[in-house]
Order: structure tokens, then sequence, then C-alpha cells
């Protein structure tokens, strides 16, 4: 993002996603044999979104 054509760090922080995200993320992928799910440049919208959809998939492989 760019405010008055300077870099604007703090917006482009908020929009990436957090460490414990990437941690959540890599171990859930990893645990429903989906590495490709993992990215490490991902917004924290979309890894929000990667891990909800992970932990309805394990969760449902788990219930059977």
């Amino acid at each position: 993002m760019q405010v008055q054509g300077k870099y604007d760090a703090k917006a482009f922080l908020m929009e990436q996603m957090s460490r414990a995200q990437g941690l959540k993320l890599k171990r859930l992928s990893e645990e429903a044999y989906q590495p490709a799910q993992y990215a490490r440049d991902l917004s924290f919208a979309e890894a929000a979104r990667r891990i909800q959809v992970l932990e309805a998939e394990i969760e449902l492989a788990n219930s059977f």
C-alpha cells in the first residue's frame, strides 16, 4: 500500500498473516496432508480462511 507516494509499512504488516497464524497453518496443513495450503506470503484474511477450512476437514476426518 502507498500513502502519498510512500510505502505504508504499518498497513502492509496488518495485512500479512501473523506469526501465530503461520505456525498454526503450517501444522494444520501437515496434519491434513496438504502442505501446499501453507505459504509464507499469505494475507491475514487468506490465512484465516485456510485455517478454518483445514480445521473443518480434520474435524470431518476425525468423525469417521
